[in-house]
């Protein structure tokens, strides 16, 4: 709504001549991010090795960057808004990039877990400055499709890459160099965002809702952190029940405070908006059992098939392919043609497809034959999706509240990807175990009988997770009524919003 930008209606002509350029900087930025979630998992090992971690402590090397992640992407997103998107991603580059060194350098576990979290911080101020960016920079609703497609395809495909990069890394260099790497990749894009970034000024005189900041942070904090000690401790463990509790009652208080504040951290139009609610709400089901995915297919690959690393990382490459086939030259092609949801609802009951044939997997399964066509149509499904909702959910937001927005899309993401490891992983755990222990009558056969337990927990949960995709479809069905972008209303009006 601000007239600081250009007030003509033909803003398309008057696009910045670099945009193109400026998304690749934003891309570069966005698949660091992404990588991050996952390269480490497979320099786990070697890192638990080197370090000394043990098997109750190692899983923080993960859950400390997806806790800082999700639990502070609010505040990184409205602290774009208010200091400006340009400054706030080059300090969350830089800030990412000097975490990552000490992370690479650490000589003890304490201090690789202390890295992880810092990376999070940081990675919770790039991400959403990173997004709002886009969704500033690229208004014209065919270029919009394109530009979102492209980051779209990070978005999921980034999480299959770090497999590779993190299997290529481990085999041929050193685990150290999983988090070294984003050093050169942070300086390229700071030097391309002072290069090639525009941005409007900050708000000015604007003040940090740093109550709803606590509030927010805290409960989404104590939910996360109650999925992931779920795992070891057990569903009804008091600890983890009070920190489910605990969730509850801050995020209560958090969503009350919001109808109060005089600057609220996330402004309740925002997600009271029925199409941006049901592309949050879609985007958070859906990671949950993507995430859910990648783990039990790197372990069923590496420990059941005995895959390398290497090998298991180049196994996720067609996935990869897939999401990017389904991001830019499907969706970006008929979103400006076709309602989002159009897209999503198929989009979910495809990836859920792949999930059914993922549960007919055993200890003698054949990737090319069983585990290959599965991850084709999960891949092409998750593309079909991710590029409507970031698009879709962040279309039509006022300027001032486009960073905080694209936190909540971002926040949607990390808080499904903890809960879907977390939730999984536990039924994997639980159903496996029982069928070992009533299976196990010889035990001549422990070893075979091992590993078919293992395999029936992974199909367990991948069961779950498939319906968990078809929940996804239909909360896209239901609610994502948005029309094509080219039919609704231009990016650059945005919607006139119940404010202030």
């Amino acid at each position: 709504m601000s007239g600081t930008s250009s007030g003509e209606p033909a803003a398309p002509q008057e696009a910045d001549p670099h945009r193109w350029w400026g998304l690749v900087v934003i891309a570069l930025a966005q698949l660091m991010v992404v990588l991050d979630a996952t390269i480490v998992n497979i320099a786990l090992p070697s890192a638990q090795r080197d370090l000394g971690m043990s098997d109750g402590n190692r899983q923080w090397v993960i859950t400390a960057y997806t806790l800082a992640f999700g639990g502070l992407l609010l505040l990184g997103g409205r602290i774009a808004d208010l200091v400006g998107r340009k400054r706030t991603f080059v300090i969350g580059l830089v800030g990412f990039a000097a975490a990552s060194a000490i992370g690479g350098a650490a000589v003890t576990p304490a201090m690789l877990f202390g890295a992880r979290a810092l990376q999070g911080v940081f990675a919770a101020v790039l991400a959403p400055s990173a997004l709002s960016l886009l969704s500033t920079t690229f208004s014209d609703p065919k270029e919009r499709g394109k530009a979102f497609g492209i980051y779209g395809t990070l978005a999921a495909g980034g999480a299959a890459a770090g497999f590779i990069v993190g299997g290529v890394l481990t085999e041929y260099l050193n685990w150290r160099w999983c988090l070294y790497v984003n050093v050169p990749f942070a300086i390229t894009a700071v030097i391309g965002a002072y290069a090639l970034l525009r941005d409007r000024p900050g708000t000015g005189g604007a003040r940090l809702d740093v109550r709803g900041a606590v509030l927010g942070c805290g409960g989404l904090v104590s939910l996360v952190y109650g999925f992931s000690e779920a795992q070891p401790r057990g569903w009804v463990d008091p600890l983890v029940l009070s920190l489910f509790a605990l969730a509850v009652v801050l995020l209560a208080a958090f969503v009350w405070w919001q109808t109060r504040a005089p600057m609220p951290l996330l402004p309740l139009h925002i997600i009271r908006d029925r199409n941006r609610a049901g592309c949050m709400v879609t985007m958070m089901l859906a990671v949950i059992g993507m995430f859910g995915m990648f783990l039990f297919m790197t372990y069923y690959l590496q420990v059941i098939l005995a895959y390398s690393p290497l090998r298991t990382g180049l196994a996720f490459l067609p996935m990869t392919a897939a999401i990017l086939t389904g991001s830019t030259q499907i969706s970006a092609r008929l979103l400006p043609h076709v309602g989002p949801r159009m897209l999503m609802v198929p989009g979910m009951l495809l990836a859920s497809g792949g999930m059914v044939i993922l549960t007919q997997m055993t200890v003698d399964s054949a990737y090319v034959s069983e585990i290959l066509p599965a991850l084709l149509l999960i891949g092409l499904g998750m593309g079909l999706t991710f590029m409507p909702v970031f698009s879709t959910a962040t279309a039509g937001v006022a300027p001032r509240d486009s960073g905080v927005t694209s936190a909540t899309v971002n926040t949607s993401q990390q808080v499904g990807g903890s809960i879907g490891t977390a939730l999984l992983n536990t039924i994997a755990t639980s159903t496996g175990a029982s069928y070992i222990a009533s299976h196990l009558t010889d035990p001549a056969q422990r070893g075979r009988i091992v590993r078919e337990g293992i395999v029936h927990g992974y199909t367990v949960a991948i069961w779950v997770a498939a319906g968990i995709m078809l929940l996804a479809a239909l909360v896209a069905g239901l609610m994502v009524t948005a029309r094509a972008p080219k039919h609704g209303t231009p990016a650059e009006h945005p919607v006139a919003e119940p404010v202030g």
